[in-house]
Order: structure tokens, then C-alpha cells, then sequence
């Protein structure tokens, strides 16, 4: 978005849009000194400045926030007018602040992946690992229980997998996944939890490692990206073959800060089948595609409870999990049934895929084994893909009923 310039001094009267005085380019070069501090960018080329006028010394500048409740609004005004008054020409300064329209977001979005994209964040993620972000519309849909066992599910096959509990202030990873302790740094760097499963391995990094379970956790916007900008830079990953995200529920900070700092993300949607929630995760798929994210599939949970005698009861309604693949034009990857084994495996940290014996382990090794061979297959490395595989294969075999 280009900067309109207004009411410029000693501009003759007439049609058509006037070029800019020496002192506009002045002041819009001043103003590209103040960088949005999550983006890493000035706001001149992050098309936040709208207007410039200046009149007998007086600057009129409006900038566009994200949101009009952005937490970083009275430093970014403070910025804008330390800018401006440094040019001797210029005496007072106004600032109209307004926020964004959903044009203005996405093209700023788009942008800052580019950014990304150009200047990545220093990490020791590998480029062939497939990176995954497990995200719903809101809370209460199974989403981390769900991640816990995907997670655990590619593990068990053999892969290395890595697993971010990106939900800040809802972190539950370490306790379904019985892992506890508090995380070690060794040469600046953090050690993540790790536990063997099977032929694999789960490496692992929660707020949960750092704060006490029955703590609240009061961050806001810039902190919250902070603290997932650690965990991605700062942690001792080492090789990787799946790096699984586990994020909060809806379209806020954390989801777009991840959407900048690691854009090769791919997002797992997940919905239960009523038509609200149904709805709700389209915006978070819609958040997405407005972040260059690719959303890789849909994934139904609590598709409904069957009784001990066989009837089935969709007790969250049908076909939401069909309406927002079909919707979105992506894949409905699984449906997972409501079943109290998930809870309860959550509770005592051994997630339910764990549990041979189990019909919903089958199911989750069914996903697992769709995520590695179709929707995110490992990049040259078909000798772990086909351990993958045959790991993933054995297992179902192992469990499936004798016919």
C-alpha cells in the first residue's frame, strides 16, 4: 500500500495527484526508523502509514494497526512522533490511528512470509522435516489429545518426532503424554523432554516444563510470540523427521506469529461435527490461506459415541468434518469417534494409540500412516518412509480383529 500524500505546503491548485515535496520524502523516510517490533519490518513498507500531510510544520500522519486493541499502539505512536520531530522543519505532530481492513491484514501477511521466507528465523529445525500444525477454531474440540496421539502414533513406527505445545496458556502435552520435569539448557540452547516409543522417539517442549500446572499464564500479543520464537529458535531439536505444533484455538498471536516465523508450515484443521463448530474452524482455515499457510486436510473428532450394545449417537451432530473439507477444497483425513479411553489416557500420560488392544488406536495408526505416506511423506528419504510404513502397517495388522 503506497502513502497518499495530502495538503503538501506550497502545492499549486489543480487536477490530478501533485508529487510529493522533498519534506514528504523526508518524513517517509524518517518513518521507515520505526519497525513493528513482531514483524521485524518498518511500518512505511508494511503499508501501516496510510496518509502524510504537512502544513506550516504541522504533520498529519495516520498509521493503520493490525487491530484496533493492539497491544503495541502507544509505543508505536511514541515512535512515529520521535520520528517526525526530528526533522527541524517539522513542529508538532497529530496521529490518527485506525485499524486495518481484512485487504490491509492479508497483504500485510503476505508480506511478512515473504519476509520470512527471505530471512528466516535461525533455527535447527532441518529443511526436510515435515512440520505440522494441529489448529482448531476454538477450544473443546480434542485438539491437543488428539496431537498427543497422532504424535505418538508416528513415534511408534519408528520416526523421530518432534511435538511444540504452541498453547501458551493452555498447555496439557506434558501431562498426556506423562513426560514432567523442568527443561535443561545446555550451550544456550534447550534440551527437549524426550520419551521413546516404540522404534521412535517424541521430543518435547511445553510451557508445561517451565511453569507450575495450576499456574495462569497472563501474556499478551508480543509476549506470547516471544515466547514461541524461543521455542523455535532456541531449542536443541537435533534431527528431526515430523515437528508437530500443537496451537491454541483461534486466529490470534501465536498462530500468526507462527505463520511468519516458519511459513512451511502445513495445518491439520480440526472440527467436531456440529455446524457451529463447523463454522468456527472455517475461519481458522481462512486465517491460513489469508497466511500463505497450506491447509493439508480436515480431521473430525468426537464423530460420536457407540454404546457397550452397538447403536451409534452423534451426540455433537453430522458432517461437519465433509462440510469444511469440501468447503475449503482439502481432504477429510479422518473421522475419530468420542471415547472415554482418550480422557482417560490423557490423565495417566499413556495416550490411548498406545493401547494395542484398542478399535481407536487402529483408527489413530490409520491417520498416522495417511499423514506419512499422502499428506506429508518425507522428502528424500524413502528408506524412513518405507520404515514408517511398514512400522505403521505392523502395527494395524497387529491389532486388527482375526477374521
Amino acid at each position: 500500500m503506497s502513502v497518499a500524500w495530502e495538503a503538501m505546503d506550497n502545492a499549486p491548485a489543480g487536477a490530478g495527484a501533485p508529487a510529493p515535496s522533498p519534506l514528504h520524502l523526508a518524513l517517509t523516510e524518517a518513518l521507515k526508523g520505526v519497525i513493528d517490533p513482531e514483524l521485524g519490518e518498518n511500518i512505511v513498507d508494511l503499508g501501516m502509514v496510510r496518509s502524510i500531510a504537512i502544513k506550516d510544520g504541522r504533520a498529519t500522519i495516520e498509521i493503520a494497526l493490525t487491530i484496533a486493541a493492539c497491544p503495541m499502539r502507544n509505543t508505536l505512536e511514541a515512535e512515529v512522533r520521535r520520528s517526525a520531530l526530528r526533522l527541524p522543519e517539522i513542529a508538532q505532530v497529530e496521529i490518527v490511528v485506525g485499524a486495518m481492513e481484512q485487504a490491509e491484514r492479508s497483504a500485510l501477511m503476505a508480506r511478512a512470509r515473504r519476509l520470512a521466507q527471505e530471512h528466516p528465523v535461525n533455527t535447527e529445525i532441518a529443511p526436510t522435516t515435515r512440520i505440522l500444525g494441529i489448529m482448531s477454531g476454538k477450544g473443546g474440540v480434542g485438539k491437543s489429545s488428539l496431537t498427543a496421539n497422532l504424535a505418538a502414533a508416528i513415534a511408534e513406527a519408528g520416526a523421530t518426532v518432534g511435538l511444540l505445545d504452541a498453547d501458551i496458556w493452555g498447555f496439557s502435552i506434558p501431562r498426556m503424554l506423562g513426560v514432567s520435569g523442568e527443561l535443561e539448557v545446555r550451550d544456550k540452547r534447550i534440551l527437549p523432554k524426550e520419551r521413546p516409543i516404540g522404534a521412535g522417539l517424541l521430543k518435547i517442549v511445553s510451557m508445561g516444563f517451565l511453569s507450575d500446572e495450576d499456574d495462569a499464564i497472563m501474556w499478551r500479543g508480543l509476549v506470547l510470540n516471544r515466547a514461541l520464537q524461543h521455542f523455535i529458535e532456541d531449542v536443541a531439536w537435533g534431527a528431526l523427521d515430523y515437528l508437530l505444533i500443537d496451537l491454541p484455538p483461534g486466529t490470534g498471536d501465536v498462530a500468526m506469529g507462527l505463520a511468519r516465523m516458519l511459513p512451511r508450515t502445513e495445518l491439520l484443521i480440526v472440527t467436531t461435527p456440529g455446524l457451529g463448530a463447523q463454522k468456527v474452524a472455517g475461519r481458522a482455515a481462512d486465517m491460513a490461506r489469508k497466511g500463505n499457510l497450506r491447509v493439508a486436510g480436515v480431521i473430525e473428532n468426537m464423530s460420536g459415541f457407540t454404546c457397550d450394545h452397538g447403536e451409534f449417537y452423534p451426540l455433537f451432530g453430522e458432517g461437519g468434518g465433509e462440510r469444511l473439507a469440501a468447503s475449503i477444497g482439502v481432504p477429510l483425513l479422518a473421522k475419530i469417534p468420542l471415547d472415554p479411553s482418550v480422557a482417560r489416557g490423557g490423565d495417566l500420560g499413556e495416550p490411548t494409540v498406545l493401547s494395542h488392544e484398542s478399535p481407536l488406536a487402529i483408527i489413530f495408526r490409520s491417520l498416522a500412516r495417511t499423514i506419512v505416506t499422502e499428506v506429508a511423506p518425507l522428502v528424500d528419504m524413502h528408506s524412513c518412509s518405507a520404515r514408517l510404513l511398514a512400522g505403521i502397517e505392523a502395527t494395524i495388522d497387529d491389532t486388527a480383529p482375526a477374521s
